[in-house]
């Protein structure tokens, strides 16, 4: 059980070092909101979303295959490491994605892995970014026709940051309550739920606290610029969608949503200036996440019956 607790909390850091970018790198890239402010409120409302909403898209996850102690071990460790590297690389990837590949990964070494649900998860996978780019646009063209009505520059400012921050926390919430099934999913029926999603939800925090910043700046800068308004809608729109998701039981993408919603509300704001380079290796790292995670996990469970075998 240790081990399980161990690698747990390895996964939800590293999910919340990479995934608290797509809750506030647009709002602190452009400096609307302070990196202290964004990560104070994403650790509370990621918190609270695990807490109160992150049962929602368990039984999903738990579906995939049937768990052992020994191989939810070891795809979360898959997963974690995986979500590890990309951090470093300062790709915005898909923690949902690392663990169903890491998940799928184990499956296909017991031979119980479920392709048909392991599909709709792909298409959905597909849908994220889409909905988001689109929810975006829409959102963009419609909320700025009502925020044109207020005529002062201050008041404009001041409504803009304090939009930034709520919806971030709204952003926040929804993260907390579909990301957290990501770390303890393989868990359920292992260890308490309660339990469980209490410390997958500090895990995510750490991961905002330490090591959150990099990813931030990729997301926010570096695919397309946005001035604050778009910066703002964009989030709106992520968050939307991966709430939307989390009430069909359904593991989202906060990464693929971000980026998606990014390229709807630069488009809508009149910018055409997209970093075709930057979206590439974002969408590059998508594809490999859940490969490289699968392999991970496949070879490490091949390795440690080996291991166990011998010994």
């Amino acid at each position: 059980m240790f081990l399980a607790v161990v690698s747990a909390v390895f996964f939800g850091w590293a999910l919340g070092a990479n995934d608290a970018a797509n809750v506030y790198g647009t709002a602190v890239a452009s400096d609307l909101v302070k990196f202290k402010v964004a990560v104070a409120s994403s650790v509370i409302f990621i918190l609270i979303g695990a807490v109160f909403a992150g049962s929602r898209v368990l039984e999903t996850i738990s579906s995939l295959s049937s768990q052992t102690v020994f191989t939810a071990v070891t795809g979360t460790i898959a997963a974690a490491l995986t979500m590890t590297i990309m951090t470093l690389l300062g790709i915005p990837v898909s923690s949902s994605q690392a663990m169903m590949g890491a998940i799928f990964g184990v499956g296909m070494f017991q031979g119980t892995a479920d392709w048909s649900i392991f599909l709709k998860i792909v298409v959905c996978w597909v849908a994220t970014p889409v909905g988001a780019a689109v929810g975006s646009f829409f959102l963009y063209r419609i909320i700025s026709i009502v925020f044109a009505r207020i005529k002062t520059k201050p008041t404009q400012n001041f409504a803009l940051k304090i939009g930034a921050i709520a919806i971030g926390a709204y952003g926040s919430f929804a993260l907390g309550a579909n990301d957290v099934a990501n770390v303890i999913g393989p868990f359920a029926g292992i260890m308490p739920v309660k339990v469980a999603v209490l410390m997958g939800g500090i895990s995510i925090g750490l991961g905002v606290i330490t090591f959150g910043k990099r990813v931030m700046y990729t997301v926010g800068k570096q695919i397309i610029t946005l001035d604050h308004f778009a910066a703002v809608i964009a989030v709106l729109s992520m968050s939307s969608i991966v709430w939307m998701f989390t009430l069909l039981g359904i593991p989202a993408s906060t990464s693929q949503a971000i980026v998606g919603a990014v390229v709807g509300a630069g488009f809508a704001g009149g910018t055409k200036d997209i970093n075709l380079k930057v979206l590439k290796k974002i969408v590059l790292g998508w594809v490999q996440t859940p490969l490289v995670a699968g392999l991970f996990s496949f070879f490490l469970c091949l390795l440690l019956d080996l291991v166990i075998k011998i010994f």
